[in-house]
């Protein structure tokens, strides 16, 4: 059994992480000392293990009780129940992709836009495409 510290610095994350997790029932402190010290099975490193990984792929907090009932219960359920939420979050994921490229080509461009010298910035590119709000050029 370990005590929340201990369990913090395994699953490298910190008390409060855990005390967060517990006030949103993903896990449980169900056995404290006789001093009222919260303690903790292999189980829950587990568990707590799954969560930070699960954060770590950007899933949110709902999809990962969804994700923990599944292993939880898995006669209860399918793979596709947890493909689909893995899906989800994929897509999500090649959305952000697609709009951090965009976001880099134009970027680019405003770099590219700009002579860079020492010169005043009474006629920078970079600040008049940005004024105009786009650049001239978007959609290459």
């Amino acid at each position: 059994m370990y005590k929340i510290g201990q369990l913090a610095r395994m699953a490298e994350v910190t008390p409060d992480t855990i005390r967060y997790y517990e006030k949103q029932q993903m896990m449980d402190h169900e056995i404290r000392t006789e001093g009222g010290f919260r303690l903790y099975s292999d189980d829950d490193l587990q568990r707590l293990k799954f969560i930070r990984y699960g954060r770590q792929l950007g899933f949110s907090l709902e999809a990962i009780r969804e994700l923990l009932s599944i292993r939880v219960d898995p006669e209860h359920h399918t793979c596709q129940e947890s493909k689909s939420i893995v899906q989800s979050r994929l897509l999500e994921v090649e959305a952000m992709i697609a709009e951090l490229q965009h976001m880099q080509r134009s970027l680019k461009r405003l770099n590219d836009a700009c002579c860079g010298t020492a010169h005043s910035s009474v006629y920078c590119s970079i600040l008049e495409a940005l004024e105009r709000g786009s650049l001239s050029n978007e959609n290459r």
